[in-house]
Formats: structure tokens, sequence, C-alpha cells
């Protein structure tokens, strides 16, 4: 039975090459050169902000998309299998439009779909 993984993950990379090209624009800002101003990972410098990244589906978001996928009538099944929700049917049509579905979704995590397999 054809099915895919709908998760919301984080890469490693991507944040770290994000941090560095805002320390490249913050370098290029004429009111914060020489300041001391940069981006890190942690930091132990007199102003910090603390920002949430979110690895995975919550509970209450994997029960969103469940009762979304139920609701729309399609022909597919969605379960909560972890931080992740897999969607299975009989056609990949089915998928396909199920993916659409989420894509237009109004949900607050990023979607990504995954493991798909025919």
């Amino acid at each position: 039975m054809p099915s895919f993984d709908a998760v919301s993950e984080l890469n490693a990379h991507e944040v770290t090459n994000a941090i560095d090209q805002a320390n490249r624009e913050l370098a290029q800002r004429f009111d914060f050169k020489d300041t001391g101003a940069r981006f890190e990972h942690t930091t132990l410098s007199t102003a910090q902000q603390e920002v949430v990244l979110r690895h995975g589906i919550d509970a209450d978001t994997g029960r969103n998309i469940t009762r979304l996928v139920k609701d729309s009538k399609l022909k597919v099944q969605a379960s909560i299998q972890g931080d992740k929700v897999r969607i299975s049917g009989k056609q990949r049509d089915d998928l396909q439009a199920a993916i659409a579905l989420l894509r237009g979704a109004k949900l607050n995590v990023p979607l990504q779909f995954t493991n798909f397999r025919d």
C-alpha cells in the first residue's frame, strides 16, 4: 500500500548556513560595524534573544493533521507515529491529493513529505 510521512524537521547544516549568512549581512551594515554584534548558536554576550527551533510534530498538530485528512473525504488513512504522521492509501493520486491538501492548510509548523513508497 503506498504511503508517505509528513514530518517537520530541522536541517542543522541549513541552520548553520543561515547564521553565517546573517553574520555576513551584519558585517556589511554600516550602523553595526565595529560594535561586536554577531549571531551564534550559544552566546555569552550581554544582550541575548532566545530563538526556539522546533523539530518534529507535536501531538496536537498531529491530531489536527489527521482530522484535516479525515474530513477531506480523500481515500487515505492518517496515523500518528511518534513525531511524524504517516498517510497511506491505495492509489498514488490520492496521496498526491493529500500532499496538496496539507500544503494548502494553515498549520503552525512547516511540513516536509518524506519516505514516499509505492
